[in-house]
């Protein structure tokens, strides 16, 4: 709303000014304020009062919500810096089952024996399913990780050969540990070094400055084929690369795009091998993508497949049923030829790393550089990346990008999971929008045994510095003792967010000034003791 005396100024004057509710929002962000937060009602079961309560969005990207993608980086450099360079190994033994727990899979086995009875005389199981589903549920809800029963689907399996073109790998006896070798220098001091590792894919073209220099020979369907599988590739590199180490190698790594806009992977490695190996376990590293072919085109423009309920899709020439997901895969024999095969680049770069050096503060900073920023944000640069960029897209179009992917249909084959509505071109997979182009994997991976705590855990470390900082005791809550409920949309409860954002402001600067105070303090302190000292000498 524009006040009177506004109207009075120049139009040009005005508009110059700053929105008030822009300020508030660049205001909330110097404060490090979550811009987007969720309402959520949260029952205290101790006193039965109902409150709104304002949670951060958690967004990782700057463009989402800057504080929560600047809290989510600080604590992710806190997880890489923790566990680089660990010289004791991680906890790991799971905790003894209690009594509660023993009971519940008891229970669980004597109705899975009614299950099978009931299924071996050939009565209905359906009521029994629900009454073991809920159990499994309560199993997980008492604090046992997966499922009793393991792993019950069967699991397709390829001739575990290796490619006559990749070259073989040495392979030691492995040892239980995860921590690498330590060396001892001339004046005795133990040194424990550790790897930073940069793996980039091949090239599919000649670029400069990002861009290809002849668009029309650039591979951009391997380019795309290889970005949407850039994930399965970096797992089996991990999987050679503790075979030749012989032992449990830990790692934290970060997936980035080059400006070429294809994803490269920088790698922390707790240990050390010889360089020479690193680069020949990258050599030897590749995936194979066992699918269906999806070269040659079978459905286009206006000839598409049909759905029919109770049966899938149809050829609308033939009215034959297409191929499930699982039909498909049966059809490739042994001389079937995989779909891709991925590879790294012959670019590798490794670097030998000590803890508490200036080299591991920088390659830390290297790793989360790009945390907060979309792989679609390297498109800034010009028309010349922008048009790059929207060929990449128009590859990943009609690119397969899951078992569960619409594009299936294109190429004769019903996605796993077929349901009706599905068209080729317009699969909703993150791979195909341009914040991720091609690449839907996580762009953070941390091994299990890296620093020991999930990231839940680094953030309550952060929690418990500022109450103690503030002089406040971090007192574990009853988990059971809050009821959290998602708020509706237009709950007159709910202020407006301009209040919610001047609310946390206000917290905000209440929390700082009073760390001032404490610091201000504390230093007095400092003062005073050294001046002591100097009236005592």
């Amino acid at each position: 709303m524009t006040h009177a005396h506004d109207r009075a100024l120049p139009r040009a004057i005005r508009q110059a000014m700053p929105m008030a509710r822009d300020v508030l929002e660049e205001v909330a962000k110097l404060h490090g304020v979550c811009i987007r937060p969720v309402p959520l009602k949260r029952l205290d079961t101790h006193t039965g009062k109902w409150e709104i309560i304002d949670v951060p969005c958690g967004a990782t990207l700057d463009s989402k919500c800057p504080p929560c993608a600047k809290r989510n980086k600080q604590l992710r450099k806190a997880q890489c810096r923790e566990g680089w360079h660990l010289d004791a190994e991680p906890a790991i033994t799971p905790n003894e089952a209690n009594e509660e727990q023993r009971w519940l899979v008891e229970f669980r086995a004597d109705y899975q024996a009614q299950r099978d009875a009931a299924e071996k005389a050939g009565d209905d199981t359906a009521e029994l399913d629900a009454i073991i589903t809920g159990l499994d549920e309560e199993i997980n809800a008492a604090g046992m990780r997966g499922n009793v029963l393991g792993r019950n689907t069967a699991k397709r399996s390829r001739s575990t050969r290796r490619r006559q073109d990749a070259p073989d790998l040495p392979k030691r006896k492995m040892t239980n540990t995860t921590l690498g070798r330590t060396f001892q220098g001339a004046e005795g001091k133990i040194y424990r070094p550790s790897l930073f590792v940069t793996l980039t894919l091949p090239s599919y073209g000649k670029v400069r400055d990002g861009v290809p220099v002849d668009p029309d020979s650039y591979d951009y369907r391997r380019a795309a084929r290889d970005a949407l599988h850039f994930s399965k590739l970096v797992d089996r590199f991990v999987q050679n690369l503790r075979r030749v180490a012989g032992y449990d190698v830990q790692y934290f790594a970060s997936v980035e795009p080059q400006k070429r806009l294809a994803p490269h992977l920088h790698m922390a490695i707790r240990g050390t091998l010889p360089r020479a190996e690193i680069k020949q376990i990258a050599a030897a590293t590749y995936h194979q993508v066992w699918w269906p072919q999806a070269d040659e085109v079978v459905f286009d423009g206006d000839h598409m497949p049909v759905w029919q309920d109770g049966t899938g899709y149809l050829d609308p020439a033939t009215g034959e049923v297409l191929p499930t997901w699982d039909q498909a895969l049966d059809a490739l024999d042994e001389d079937a030829e995989p779909l891709h095969v991925i590879r790294f680049g012959d670019q590798v770069d490794v670097q030998g790393v000590l803890a508490g050096t200036p080299d591991a503060d920088q390659c830390i900073r290297y790793l989360s550089k790009y945390l907060t920023k979309s792989i679609g944000d390297a498109l800034s640069g010009g028309q010349a990346k922008q048009e790059h960029a929207a060929r990449m897209l128009d590859a990943l179009r009609y690119e397969p990008c899951s078992p569960t992917c619409p594009n299936w249909l294109r190429y004769g084959v019903q996605p796993k999971g077929a349901k009706p509505g599905m068209v080729p071109g317009r699969c909703r997979g993150k791979a195909h929008k341009p914040d991720h182009l091609g690449y839907a994997g996580r762009r953070i991976l941390v091994s299990r045994k890296w620093s020991n705590k999930t990231l839940a855990e680094h953030k309550q470390d952060r929690r418990t510095w500022v109450l103690e900082a503030l002089g406040q005791a971090d007192e574990p809550t009853d988990p059971h003792r809050y009821v959290w409920r998602p708020v509706p949309a237009g709950d007159a409860n709910v202020p407006p967010l301009a209040v919610r954002l001047l609310r946390s402001v206000h917290e905000r600067q209440r929390w700082r000034a009073h760390l001032r105070e404490l610091e201000a303090r504390a230093t007095g302190q400092d003062l005073s003791a050294t001046e002591d000292m100097g009236r005592a000498a």
